[in-house]
């Protein structure tokens, strides 16, 4: 189902004008959205709806505040032929504005196009499942870490479907693993010729190899089984004594196959911030560490690296590295990208992990707080990659923020989801129909 627009006019009846912009609107969204009967602003929004436009703007509403004020839904302001609002409309929104009535003014089609896959986002996340593999949180490997991550509290899965509807599975990490143990080396084979040389892999050792595509069809089994499911995550590292490989790989063939996100560790933050960025704006994400140069010897330590990059104005710069490279990326997101053997000690010797990159320049650093009201963001630069030989990062990113001291007093988290471009602007407008406040950090 794509999601209900409610065209409402001012007038009694509605003028040419209005039926003409709603014919542009509805040549512009095309099949993204479904169109209701027009009404009267006044009347009440049917349940269906999930949100109203506002095809063509006139002097009363300034004499309707109260009709707007009861909207219970988002209000878009799309009054041009060019699918973005009319310049002569910016005096009516912001007396609205001050008078406590937000609206949603898109200043481009591509603005327009992002609200309408918003608002199907929305939509799928209040039917949506989101799966989170583990057994003994925090009894594994590194607890000293593990036991202070707020995505294993019950009122962090709480929060999620308090705010968005979502159904949050945890299930079992050992039956998994045994499940996928339990796959049959003719289903190996199968995809082995099935990928050929379209999943390239460098000092990989054929166990190695099937025993990651043993992993991703267990995965593909339980979701196959599972309706509705958006996203999913393992607590591969906390839990690494569970299995012989590392989910890598799965992730990058379920995305690329099914759309589905993935979630390092089973970080549930971590999943949904990288499902609305990129269900709304359709760029290319992933999440990895963020270790600020500010941070000194405490980041160094932990990547097991000597020093940071030589750069210019340190304190603006930070390392993103995840299990030894980047993070996880999938293929179509990379610009480089490799299956390598594990890096990290704590992993199952057969492990594996992706070599990948993201395209340099522009990039957004995204995630949602705690409270599940807000997006934090930050415009970034990818700057370069670093490589330290005998390492836990043989291959990071270096990026830099406008203002580090700022940027790492309000971090939420040492995870982050990282997006190619300057999404600041986009991200804004489809928060708005998200429910979400954005923090600039």
């Amino acid at each position: 189902m794509t999601p209900a627009l409610l065209p409402v006019h001012l007038d009694d009846e509605p003028a040419e004008a209005y039926w003409t912009q709603l014919r542009h609107l509805q040549r512009l969204a095309g099949d993204a959205v479904t169109w209701l009967p027009g009404q009267h602003v006044r009347d009440a929004v049917p349940a269906d709806a999930a949100a109203v436009v506002v095809p063509d703007m006139n002097g009363r509403a300034y004499r309707m505040v109260e009709e707007f004020r009861r909207i219970p839904v988002p209000v878009l302001l799309v009054t041009s032929e060019f699918g973005t609002v009319s310049m002569w409309d910016w005096e009516i929104r912001d007396f609205l504005r001050r008078r406590g009535v937000d609206t949603v003014a898109p200043t481009s089609l591509e603005e327009f196009t992002d609200v309408c896959r918003a608002l199907q986002t929305k939509e799928n996340l209040a039917s949506g499942v989101m799966l989170a593999y583990q057994d003994d949180l925090g009894a594994g490997k590194q607890p000293d870490i593990f036991k202070r991550f707020f995505w294993w509290e019950d009122s962090c899965v709480e929060a999620l479907t308090d705010t968005f509807g979502v159904t949050v599975e945890r299930r079992s990490y050992r039956e998994l693993a045994a499940r996928a143990a339990a796959v049959s080396p003719a289903r190996v084979a199968e995809h082995v010729a099935r990928l050929g040389s379209s999943v390239p892999m460098v000092g990989v050792s054929t166990p190695a190899r099937d025993a990651a595509l043993q992993l991703y069809v267990a995965l593909s089994d339980e979701l196959d089984e599972t309706p509705g499911v958006i996203a999913a995550g393992i607590n591969c590292l906390n839990e690494s004594a569970t299995s012989n490989t590392t989910p890598c790989l799965a992730w990058n063939l379920l995305f690329e196959e099914r759309g589905l996100m993935w979630g390092c560790e089973a970080d549930l933050t971590s999943m949904i911030t990288q499902y609305l960025t990129y269900e709304s704006l359709r760029v290319p994400v992933m999440m990895s560490n963020l270790y600020p140069f500010l941070m000194g010897g405490a980041a160094l330590q932990h990547e097991r690296i000597p020093y940071f990059p030589d750069v210019a104005d340190p304190q603006d710069c930070v390392l993103a590295a995840h299990c030894g490279f980047f993070g996880v990326v999938p293929q179509s997101f990379a610009t480089e990208w490799t299956v390598r053997p594990r890096v990290l000690e704590i992993v199952d010797p057969n492990a594996h992990a992706l070599d990948a990159r993201f395209a340099t320049g522009a990039t957004t650093i995204l995630k949602l707080a705690s409270t599940m009201d807000t997006v934090t963001l930050a415009s970034a630069r990818l700057d370069d990659y670093a490589q330290y030989s005998d390492s836990d990062c043989l291959n990071g990113a270096v990026l830099r923020v406008a203002d580090g001291p700022r940027f790492v007093e309000r971090l939420p988290s040492h995870h982050a989801v990282l997006a190619t471009g300057d999404l600041t602007r986009r991200f804004e407008v489809v928060a708005a129909v998200l429910g979400l406040a954005v923090e600039r950090i």
